[in-house]
């Protein structure tokens, strides 16, 4: 294919892609926004003290518009994720042709494992919120203080708070991706567990936003285990590869390889006869001349 048709291969992908966000964010508004915005609602819903006397969640809309953006915010959420199986597909269907076989092979087991593991990312945020929320209400708690949530910012806490646990669970991939690939081997990965414990607990202090320890220590605990666990597969990847059974694999960085030091008879080599006298090159022909019309380039 020609750029202008790698061009108009991906204009048309991305209109196929938008229009399936589309349908799904009309399907979001319609349908799925009151649901969603309620299951979101739950994690503050369900602490005491946070309902009105008529049974209504106490939070509320400081702009006029506040609501209606936040229903169109929402809405695109759930449309992104009612149509990921088209625009995904879109998006591979236009990288696969570049791909090799085993290429291939790697996105599919690395896709597979991806949409698993932020939804588990999402799920523990979600509880992580609940017992957030309980702390900082209760430290704050106090007769004279009446706590009232914006719906606002709370929906954008916890949706944040989601997106961030969605992502740092994806990092046990990118330590597959540096075995499979070999850069990385599984007794090298293994070696940086101090550190990788240190980086995940400072991770976890950082973008949790809030300051129990709860939900720090469950975030760095499970990104803990999830590593291990990628550790324990590059193992088996290695051991399937044959790796660590090299020449020179128990030979350290720092030690010398052992070497052949006996010498081998140099046998004496055979008689190369003179060259003979180089011919003298033929005329080269004057080229022909270009009609005024072409310039150079033509």
């Amino acid at each position: 294919m020609t750029l202008i048709e790698h061009i108009r291969e991906l204009r048309n992908r991305l209109f196929r892609a938008s229009l399936a966000i589309l349908v799904g964010f009309i399907l979001g508004i319609v349908w799925l926004g009151g649901p969603v915005l309620h299951l979101l609602q739950q994690p503050y819903c369900d602490l005491p003290n946070s309902r009105l006397a008529d049974g209504r969640c106490n939070f509320v809309q400081l702009g006029p518009a506040d609501l209606f953006l936040l229903n169109l915010k929402i809405g695109l959420w759930v449309g992104l994720i009612i149509a990921a199986p088209i625009w995904l597909y879109q998006l591979w269907a236009f990288i696969a042709p570049g791909l090799h076989k085993h290429e291939r092979r790697y996105a599919y087991v690395f896709t597979g494992l991806a949409a698993p593991l932020f939804a588990a990312g999402a799920v523990l945020a979600y509880f992580v919120t609940a017992k957030g929320l309980a702390f900082l209400l209760n430290v704050t708690n106090s007769e004279e203080i009446t706590t009232t949530l914006d719906i606002t910012r709370y929906i954008s806490f916890v949706t944040n708070l989601i997106l961030l646990f969605g992502v740092a669970f994806e990092f046990p991939l990118i330590v597959l991706m540096l075995n499979f690939v070999g850069l990385a081997s599984a007794k090298r990965l293994l070696s940086w567990w101090r550190v990788a414990i240190f980086v995940f607990f400072a991770f976890s202090a950082v973008v949790t936003p809030t300051p129990d320890p709860f939900g720090m220590t469950a975030l760095a605990v499970c990104l803990s285990a999830l590593y291990f666990g990628a550790v324990g597969v590059a193992f088996v990847n290695d051991r399937r590869r044959g790796r660590g059974r090299e020449v020179y694999a128990g030979i350290g960085d720092d030690e010398v390889s052992p070497l052949d030091l006996d010498p081998e008879p140099v046998e004496a080599g055979q008689r190369v006869d003179a060259s003979g006298p180089i011919d003298a090159p033929e005329p080269i022909a004057s080229p022909a001349p270009i009609e005024r019309r072409y310039d150079d380039m033509t």
